[in-house]
This record gives structure tokens, C-alpha cells and sequence, in this order.
């Protein structure tokens, strides 16, 4: 009887929830952040009013122009101006750019009116109490009632914004910090006053986690509030431990990056990105209000610092930081780092680091974790006394910061782009043992820490049943994350769901009816072994289950094709091999098209190639927002043979029979192949229609993604799932379409785009999408197409250069214009 009634309050709760309709949102301030912000509102397709201050003087060209303050253009100069510093920024904050067509721009002075037609009003206005305090006086003249009001401030009380402002502005107002830039960085963290409405943050979380694809974290109050005040203070450790070990920019970089688990930026790299300005302003902040922090000193520069800050050398902003882009006597660019002992600029050196060398074979994380732990050098004295510090520091963040430990680990992850959140980490580590090892080197760590070990508790994580907990300090005891059952979480599974596995890749249960593939080759290459898994789960599927997805929860869903493997073969000319594996792999993927039970394929991150190929099979294609899409085999000197080739013609053909012109048609896929684009979103792979609109589908949320591939195999086969028919109505143009063929390669090397050696490739790509020499326009079969694309690929294979770009791509991971 509770547990119906529990689970009755939380749907109603949910329907509350779910009641409320974001229509319009008014973004104020039109800066780094406002401008992203609202980009990343127009991605999911809300419009938005991008609003900033009009200008109080005019420029030179303005005053020569015969324009005044009152004319339009000079109105909306600053907004316009920011609005389009962003559009050019890299990487683009937009998912593809008709999406800019959802916002409008103005200013303050003569458009805030207009926000009394938003369901949800976000500032974004410079760090500043008073003029956030003004700017808000305002928006209450115009607010509609019950309307979301939010700060994106990251470090002013939220609490202190709306003094003087109504009971219902107050009720409905809340901090909402996303971090920079907001497409990429997941992390949003909602801060609630003791005014807001209960309800309201349940919204933001809710909208934020299915919408706008965040990881929300409700966070207290308090500076800096949680990610930043501890990615800061890790930040501020290295930067007094670089002078203590007496380390280089490169090394500290080598040490920090992705061989701990954190982004390519690491350290130095990232606070030339960010702006050590912005970095020192923080830390600054940190120490004026946080007294009782017991490392209240670290957040005081180090010198070397402080110099760097008073030389302006914040990094990318000011053209100088840690690294310096600077150009050679040849005119080519070239990166410098900083010294610190002489604090000049010199080539960047690589970096030797003996324990970094023993990391290299080791592919799993906490391998490389563990072994880091037990080394002697001083590189690794600094990574552990980094380490211990951190541990430590989180430890006595509770509760301070947050009550619940998963919700530090889940901030620093989201936020910041760690692999692994700091309880996680320390999990890995050991946690008896890691606090026993601490304590001798003088880090001592919060009472509760050790209360939960002596009550049993070996792990501040555990998985029961597929489920997922952590440990409560409160309850001592553990507790379900909440949220975490609406997700699919394949660490979770393993270990009583895997049905079966090689060594590429494994068949894992994922409930109702649904087996799931996953790959576990080396950047999920597609093999010989996934091939099997792949034919393996559709076997078992059309024997007893409902469908499968095919998809991962690596870094990235598959970078194609095992390169070195067809090189290898290739200089043995073991040509009847070649053709064996191009065959099975074209089988693989005519499988999933034409199975018996529904296959949803749910890639994310680079999708290349053979993995492109893959998607485009599938019954319904559930991507991530963040999929970078493409058939991208003439890098390599090679075409698609996979399916790839074959499945473009086959789209093309159908755009024939709805009226398009064929020959524009034609050179609209030609280019797609043989240019190597890839889409840098799922929604703009929707344009070169590698994604079929109507069809295949986009999760924003990417932790949500095997959930709702899922979800779209159980819609699938309760409508009744009817295995598909191959084709054998897809028109070819033939010679009618070789001369445009012609024109098209040949104007790619006149206008210097490509070689005379990427024109031969083009031309290959063309002959198979025109169908061959054929005399006539003329309609031909899936498995004409398939033949025709593994014999032109085979033929490529047997090119010197493209044997030479194979070998250059697996060499230096950069396609060779050779």
C-alpha cells in the first residue's frame, strides 16, 4: 500500500513537472556565455531574444556613415557583435546553423519588453551584484507571473540577486551555472534559494536533464558552488606543486591529460582556454569567502603567477599564457611554451617521462590509475601528492558543498570532462589503504570517512542487481543514486547481464526482450570479431527476443574499418582475403537492414566509415546529438564498401522519384563521399541525409542514449515489426551521369581543393553511384551496388598511394594529400 502510494505522488509529481511548456526564452546578456547559452536553446529548437546593452557613443565608421545613437544598426551593434563572435567560435556552439534563424537580437533599452512573452528569462549579464540586482528591478516591470527567472552567475550568492523583488519573482527565481561552452560541457548545476518553489527545481532539473541534455546537479548555495570550487582548488594545487617539483608546462600536461582520465587540455592548455584571469578571479573569490576553508592559503598565487597575471599573459585572449602560437621563419605556425625558470617562450619539446611509458599499453583507466599510484619517480610523487590532496579536500567538503558524494563526482565529470570523479577515483585506489597512505604523508581526511569504514564500509560505490549505489553518510548505509534507473549504464550489466562475448566485443542483456552489442576493440574498430557479435545477437534475437540495439559507452561509438589489418594485408597482396572481409563486412550490415527482429544502431562521438556505414543500415539510427558522422574513405585513398556507397545511391535514387534535378542530385552525394565530410552533429547529418529525417532519431541527453535506443526496438516491434524486402528499384544515371563526374573531379583540383590522386578516387566514388558504364539510366539491385563498390575498393588497394595514405593515417592519425 506505501509503495502504491509513493509511486502515485511521484507520477503526479512528474505530470506537475512535465505541465509547465518552455515556448520562448529571453537570454540577457549577449557575452560568452549569454550568446552560447542562447545558441544552445535554439539547438533543441526553442526560440529565443538575445538582448545586451545599446551603445552610449558612436564609432569612427559609424560617425562617417552619417548614423546616429537612434539608428537601427548602430541600436543593436554590440549584441550583433557578440552574437556573430560567437557563431565564427571553434568549436561551433551550434548544432547547424539555420538554427541561428530561432534567434532574435536587441537591447535592453528598446526590446526588454519583449520578455513578457518567455516561459523562462536567463541572465547572463556581467559578474556584478548591483547591476544584476538593477537588471532584475527591470524585469519584473515586465515579467508575466509564474514566469522561470535564473542567474547564470558562477560565483555571486544567489541568495542576495532579488532583495526587494515580489514574492512570486522570488519563488520562481533560481541560479542555473552552465558551464563554457554549454553544447559540450554537460554539467548544469541548480541553485535554489530558500524562497524558490520545490517544484520550480524539480523543472529546471528535469528540463535540463531531457532537454537541454545536461547533467543537472542540485548544489548549495555556497561559493563558487560545487564543481568550481573544487576543479579550482585542484587547479591551484598543481600550479604550487609545478614549482615544488620543479616540473615543465609540457609534462605537467603529459601527466594530467587523458592518461588520468581528464580532457586533452589538461592543465595548462585548459587555462589558456578558459583565461587564467578568469581561473585567478575564482580562486581570488575562494579565499575572500571561504575563511573556514582549512586550505584557504592554496587559493593565494604562486608568484610565478601572479607575474604571468600582471604581464597579461592570460592565455588565448591575450595571444599568450602557458603556450604561445607563434610563426616561423618559414611563416608556418608554430607552438611555444613557457618557461618558467627564464619566463621566455621556446618550442614546444616532447615529453619523456619514463612512468608515462609504462602507462602506454595499458588501455583501461584504473590500470593506468593503479600503476601511476605505485611509482617512485618524482613525476609520480606529484601525481600522488596532487591526488591525496584532492581526496582529502573532497572529503571535508561534505556537507558543506553537497550531502550526497555523487554529486561531487558527478559535477567534476560533467563540468570539468573528467573520466572519473574524485570518490571514483579513490574507489579504484583503495580506499582503506589510500586513507593509510595519506595519513603518512601528513593529508588527514574528514571523520566520516573513517566512520564509514569502520561500519563495513569498504567502497564509497557498489552495484546490486545492475543498480548502482553509493554510500550515505547520513544513513551510513547504501542508497540508490536517484535518477540512475531511467538510465542504461553498461558498467552496471556486465558482470550478471553479458550472454555472450570474444575478445571484440559482447552480447549484453538489457531487459524486455532487448540484447545489446557492444564493442570493445581498440577505438571500437569494426572486425572480424564484431562482425560475429553483431550476427550473433540478431541469431539470438529472431529466436527469442524482441530486437537489438548496437551501441557502446566509450569515448566514441566506432573510428571505422581496422585500418592496419587491411594494410597488412594489402602489402601481402592476399587479395582473396581482402575480398573475404570486405564481403562479410557488406553481409554484416545487409543483415541489419533485412533481420527478422528490429536493429536500432545509437552512435555518438566520431562515427566514421565503417561505423557510418553501420548506422545507415539500421532500422532507426538513435544518435546522440554529438555524432560526428561520415564516410570518410577517401582520406585513405579507398571509397565506402561497406554498404556506404551503395546506400547513398540508394537515398539518391529515391530524391529522383521525388522530382529532384538528377545530375544536381548526383553531385549534391558525389561531394558528400568525396570530400570526406562529417557531419559535426546529428543534426546536420540530417542535411547530407546520412541521417533520414522522418526516420532516424536524436537524444540530446547522451546518457540517455541506450536508453531510447531501446525504447525505439520495444516502439518497433510491438507495432509489429515486418522484416524488410532488399531493393532492387534504385536508379542509376550511368553515362548520362559519368560526364558530371568528370566535371565535378576536375573542378575540384582547378579550384586547388584536391590532387590529381584525390580526382582518380573521386572518379571511382562517381562510377559506382552512376551504376557503372552503363548505356542508359537504368534501375539496379542492392547487391549490383554492393559488388560493384567491393570491386572498385579492392582495385584502390592495389595503388601505391593509396597503400601510402593508409600507412601516413596509421602513422600520424592525418590524412596525406599525396
Amino acid at each position: 500500500m506505501l509503495t502504491t502510494t509513493v509511486e502515485k505522488i511521484q507520477s503526479e509529481r512528474e505530470q506537475r513537472i512535465q505541465h509547465r511548456v518552455i515556448k520562448k526564452v529571453a537570454v540577457l546578456g549577449a557575452g560568452i556565455m549569454g550568446s552560447r547559452i542562447a545558441m544552445h536553446f535554439a539547438n533543441i529548437g526553442v526560440p529565443v531574444i538575445l538582448l545586451d546593452i545599446a551603445p552610449n557613443e558612436l564609432t569612427s565608421e559609424e560617425v562617417a556613415a552619417g548614423l546616429t545613437l537612434d539608428s537601427p544598426q548602430v541600436r543593436n551593434r554590440i549584441v550583433n557583435k557578440l552574437f556573430n563572435e560567437a557563431l565564427k567560435s571553434s568549436p561551433s556552439p551550434i548544432y547547424e546553423e539555420s538554427l541561428t534563424n530561432l534567434i532574435e537580437l536587441g537591447n535592453f533599452t528598446d526590446d526588454l519588453s519583449k520578455i513578457s512573452s518567455c516561459d523562462w528569462i536567463l541572465e547572463a549579464v556581467v559578474e556584478r551584484l548591483d547591476i544584476k540586482q538593477s537588471l532584475f528591478a527591470e524585469v519584473e516591470k515586465y515579467r508575466k507571473p509564474g514566469t522561470l527567472v535564473t542567474s547564470n552567475t558562477s560565483g555571486i550568492p544567489i541568495r542576495m540577486m532579488t532583495q526587494g523583488r515580489s514574492d512570486d519573482f522570488n519563488r520562481h527565481f533560481c541560479g542555473t551555472h552552465f558551464f563554457n561552452p554549454p553544447r559540450y560541457l554537460a554539467l548544469l548545476e541548480i541553485i535554489p534559494t530558500s524562497y524558490t518553489d520545490p517544484e520550480v527545481v524539480r523543472f529546471l532539473m528535469y528540463y535540463g536533464d531531457r532537454f537541454l541534455g545536461k547533467k543537472t546537479v542540485l548544489a548549495k548555495d555556497t561559493p563558487a558552488f560545487i564543481a568550481n570550487r573544487v576543479g579550482i582548488y585542484a587547479i591551484m594545487d598543481l600550479l604550487h606543486l609545478v614549482k615544488k617539483y620543479g616540473l615543465t608546462v609540457e609534462e605537467v600536461d603529459a601527466l594530467t591529460g587523458p592518461v588520468i582520465g581528464n580532457p586533452r587540455s589538461a592543465t595548462f592548455r585548459t587555462l589558456d582556454v578558459v583565461g587564467l584571469d578568469t581561473a585567478v578571479k575564482v580562486a581570488k573569490g575562494l579565499y575572500d569567502n571561504c575563511p573556514q576553508d582549512e586550505r584557504r592559503e592554496l587559493f593565494n598565487l604562486p608568484d610565478y603567477i601572479q607575474k604571468m597575471v600582471d604581464m597579461q599573459m592570460w592565455g588565448d585572449k591575450t595571444a599568450q599564457g602557458f603556450y604561445k602560437k607563434v610563426k616561423s621563419q618559414t611563416g608556418k605556425s608554430e607552438i611555444y611554451a613557457l618557461d618558467f625558470n627564464t619566463f621566455e617562450y621556446r618550442p614546444q619539446a616532447k615529453v619523456k617521462i619514463p612512468i608515462l611509458e609504462q602507462l602506454k599499453p595499458l588501455e583501461n583507466l584504473e590500470d593506468r590509475i593503479k600503476t601511476l599510484a605505485q611509482g617512485t619517480d618524482k613525476y609520480s610523487e606529484f601525481m600522488r601528492e596532487a591526488t591525496y590532496g584532492l581526496l582529502a579536500y573532497v572529503s571535508f567538503r561534505i556537507p558543506e558543498i553537497a550531502d550526497e558524494l555523487y554529486k561531487i563526482d558527478n559535477a567534476l565529470k560533467a563540468g570539468f570532462g573528467w573520466a572519473m570523479g574524485p570518490f571514483e577515483k579513490w574507489d579504484v585506489l583503495g580506499v582503506a589503504p589510500t586513507v593509510e597512505a595519506m595519513e603518512k604523508a601528513g593529508f588527514g581526511v574528514a571523520p566520516w570517512v573513517k566512520d564509514m569504514l569502520a561500519a563495513g564500509f569498504s567502497s564509497f560505490y557498489t552495484v546490486q542487481n545492475g543498480v548502482r549505489l553509493y554510500y550515505d553518510i547520513p544513513t551510513k548505509s547504501y542508497q540508490e543514486i536517484p535518477g540512475t534507473r531511467d538510465f542504461i549504464i553498461l558498467d552496471n550489466l556486465r558482470a550478471q547481464k553479458t550472454l555472450w562475448q570474444n575478445n571484440g566485443c559482447a552480447i549484453i542483456d538489457l531487459g524486455d526482450g532487448v540484447l545489446n552489442v557492444e564493442f570493445r576493440t581498440k577505438m571500437n574498430t569494426v572486425g572480424g570479431e564484431v562482425i560475429e557479435g553483431i550476427h550473433r545477437a540478431i541469431d539470438m534475437a529472431e529466436k527469442s527476443y524482441n530486437g537489438v540495439v548496437i551501441g557502446n559507452q566509450g569515448e566514441n561509438f566506432s573510428a571505422g574499418a581496422n585500418l592496419a589489418l587491411i594494410l597488412n594485408l594489402a602489402i601481402e597482396q592476399e587479395f582473396d582475403e581482402l575480398e573475404y572481409a570486405v564481403r562479410m563486412f557488406q553481409n554484416v550490415v545487409m543483415r541489419v537492414r533485412y533481420s527478422g527482429v528490429p536493429v536500432v544502431v545509437a552512435p555518438h562521438g566520431l562515427t566514421l566509415g565503417g561505423g557510418c556505414e553501420l548506422t545507415m543500415h539500421a532500422d532507426i539510427a538513435q544518435a546522440a546529438a554529438e555524432t560526428y558522422i561520415g564516410l570518410v574513405e577517401v582520406g585513405v585513398g579507398l571509397i565506402p564498401a561497406g554498404g556506404g556507397t551503395k546506400e547513398l545511391v540508394l537515398r539518391m535514387s529515391d530524391e529522383y522519384m521525388k522530382g529532384d534535378v538528377e545530375i544536381n542530385a548526383l553531385e549534391h552525394y558525389l561531394k558528400i563521399i568525396a570530400t570526406a565530410k562529417v557531419a559535426t552533429s546529428a543534426l546536420e547529418a540530417y542535411k547530407y541525409n546520412i541521417l533520414r529525417k522522418g526516420r532516424d532519431r536524436v537524444t540530446i541527453n547522451k546518457d540517455r542514449l541506450l536508453s531510447d535506443a531501446k525504447s525505439a526496438v520495444l516502439e518497433l516491434a510491438e507495432a509489429g515489426y515486418v522484416q524488410p524486402v532488399p531493393r532492387k528499384d534504385i536508379r542509376v544515371l550511368g553515362r548520362t551521369g559519368l560526364g558530371a563526374v568528370h566535371a565535378f573531379a576536375y573542378s575540384m583540383v582547378y579550384a586547388g581543393y584536391a590532387t590529381e590522386y584525390d580526382r582518380f578516387i573521386a572518379e571511382k566514388v562517381g562510377y559506382v553511384m552512376c551504376g557503372g558504364d552503363l548505356s542508359t539510366p537504368t534501375l539496379v539491385s542492392e547487391q549490383y551496388l554492393l559488388d560493384l563498390e567491393r570491386e572498385v575498393f579492392l582495385s584502390l588497394l592495389g595503388q601505391k598511394k593509396t597503400l601510402e595514405r593508409i600507412q601516413h593515417m596509421l602513422q600520424t592519425g592525418k590524412p596525406l594529400r599525396n
